[in-house]
């Protein structure tokens, strides 16, 4: 005896007949109709033979075509189903790798490190009265969440603080798997419109000229111009932003490593912190948000800093008593460790270095052309 037929197979059986007859001339409506079910349960089917790829697209939706394009000719800087990996600030295992699964989704469920979280103190957040539909946020609103289910556009949030005059210095880590049209970190004015995009899949970030972003394919975009600015970064990368209001300028770092300055002549305007994705169930977090005000004990330690670059933290090599250090620590702890020291280029990347020669000589000279003005 023939074993029981399931569902699935009798409906794509009477659908293959169906569309095999002559009625499909006669319906064209139903004939389309007829081919949408049999698309689904051909996926369905396929999904329960076992893995067999990614089967989604860049950001999350699925993808009837069935050939698989070649990622590995793609040049860094275009955007990628596949999420990026090698770039995590930690050599923990589940960021330096992604492990093969039938589904993209399920690689949100890698549990996250907490390697580089060591502030406990932080001078903003993300805003809850500011952000698109596609956002929920977690961990005391440091974490966002960008489309929880699937994706049908581009998500954004800004920070609760606007970014007043001074020096401000934040860091983002990649907590989920990076890929898709763009996901993206940078700064940007009031009058962006977060939720403008929930329904284009866009880099939200520079497409304007009141923001600018750096996208993870390397890419810094402002104006809607794009420019070649880095390697990418992917999940368990640490992107710092540096914006220092009183020189006007903006300084973007991975994984702690100066990477360039992205902008100068940001004097007299009004900043927030911004980051968007189009990516389904991807997430990024604040594990570093600090301010201070630009005075002669700020200018000593940055210029400490850029003579002592070797030391992951200045403070360790000065002949301080404990106490002032501990001060020192507690008010200009992030410039004492920040890393403006350059190197060379990494041969494998065609988009750019993870260090640009002009970080240090670009931010000294802004200070000693700002220094002489006053």
């Amino acid at each position: 005896m023939e074993p029981a037929r399931t569902m699935a197979e009798l409906i794509s059986t009477s659908a293959d007949a169906y569309l095999r007859g002559g009625s499909m001339a006669r319906r064209p409506r139903s004939s389309r109709a007829w081919r949408f079910v049999l698309s689904g349960v051909r996926r369905e089917a396929d999904g329960r033979a076992g893995p067999r790829g990614w089967g989604y697209d860049s950001d999350g939706q699925h993808s009837d075509s069935d050939s698989e394009p070649e990622f590995s000719s793609l040049s860094p800087s275009i955007p990628s189903a596949i999420p990026v990996t090698g770039e995590s600030y930690c050599n923990c295992e589940n960021q330096s790798e992604a492990p093969y699964c039938s589904s993209l989704h399920a690689l949100h469920r890698v549990r996250d490190c907490r390697c580089g979280e060591e502030d406990e103190y932080f001078d903003w957040v993300w805003d809850e009265l500011n952000k698109s539909t596609a956002t929920l946020l977690t961990c005391d609103n440091r974490k966002v969440n960008f489309h929880m289910e699937y994706s049908c556009g581009t998500a954004a949030i800004r920070g609760n603080k606007e970014l007043a005059e001074g020096q401000h210095f934040w860091e983002i880590k990649m907590t989920s798997p990076v890929y898709g049209t763009d996901m993206m970190v940078g700064i940007g004015t009031s009058d962006v419109n977060l939720d403008k995009y929930r329904h284009t899949f866009c880099s939200l970030l520079g497409k304007d000229e009141d923001s600018w972003g750096l996208s993870y394919t390397g890419l810094l975009h402002h104006k809607g111009d794009k420019t070649n600015f880095s390697s990418r970064f992917g999940q368990g990368s640490i992107i710092g932003v540096h914006l220092d209001t009183w020189h006007g300028t903006l300084t973007f770092f991975k994984n702690r490593k100066c990477i360039g300055v992205a902008a100068t002549k940001l004097q007299n305007k009004k900043f927030y912190p911004m980051v968007c994705s189009t990516a389904a169930k991807s997430s990024m977090k604040v594990i570093r948000s600090c301010a201070s005000r630009t005075s002669l004990q700020y200018l000593c330690c940055f210029r400490l800093r850029q003579l002592l670059p070797d030391y992951v933290d200045t403070l360790e090599v000065l002949p301080l008593p404990p106490g002032l250090k501990q001060v020192l620590h507690n008010k200009l702890g992030w410039v004492l460790s920040m890393n403006y020291s350059t190197s060379k280029p990494s041969s494998s990347s065609s988009s750019g270095s993870d260090s640009d020669s002009s970080c240090g000589s670009d931010a000294e000279a802004c200070q000693r052309k700002r220094c002489r003005r006053t």
